[in-house]
């Protein structure tokens, strides 16, 4: 098993890294998540935090970047034994990025109930159908990871409602 499961202070301490990419999102204006991918001998191979609206790309979630920087590091699109720490539970693309490159575990914070992939609104860590399975470990710093989700989507509200004078809270962005 790769070297990151061997203690919770590391998932602690990968988690702080992600953590710090949520930030950098936050500063950004975009949703705060972050991701880091860590290799088998606990090397970060991909960092990254969500970036859609600046990049102009749906696909530009904190986890696909993170695989995306992972993969050219090590020249290819597969990344067995890798360990993706995220602040939110990834949605279903981003769990099917995960599965296609054979990720083999999933470290999240916070739980998302409204398209989180990996148990809350569905579960695509281990479809039977499925080659590849990715093992799932959750609530690693959650209470932070959703505390700055809280903070971010009250302050849109708060703008909109300003701008908009009537309460209406648009979706964001």
């Amino acid at each position: 098993m790769a070297s990151a499961w061997n203690s919770l202070k590391n998932h602690h301490d990968y988690m702080g890294l992600a953590l710090e990419e949520a930030h950098k999102a936050y500063a950004h204006e975009e949703v705060p998540v972050g991701a880091v991918l860590v290799g088998p001998g606990g090397e970060v191979l991909g960092r990254a935090h969500n970036a859609p609206v600046a990049l102009h790309d749906p696909t530009a979630h904190a986890e696909i970047l993170a695989l995306r920087q992972a993969s050219k590091v090590l020249g290819n699109y597969r990344l067995p034994g890798t360990l993706l720490y995220v602040t939110l539970e990834p949605c279903s693309m981003c769990l099917g990025a995960m599965l296609h490159a054979r990720v083999q575990a999933v470290v999240f914070g916070a739980f998302d109930p409204k398209s989180g992939a990996a148990g809350s609104v569905v579960d695509l860590t281990k479809v039977p159908s499925l080659n590849h399975y990715i093992e799932v470990v959750h609530g690693i710093r959650a209470e932070e990871s959703a505390e700055l989700l809280r903070r971010f989507f009250r302050e849109r509200r708060r703008e909109a409602k300003c701008d908009r004078g009537r309460g209406e809270v648009p979706k964001w962005p």
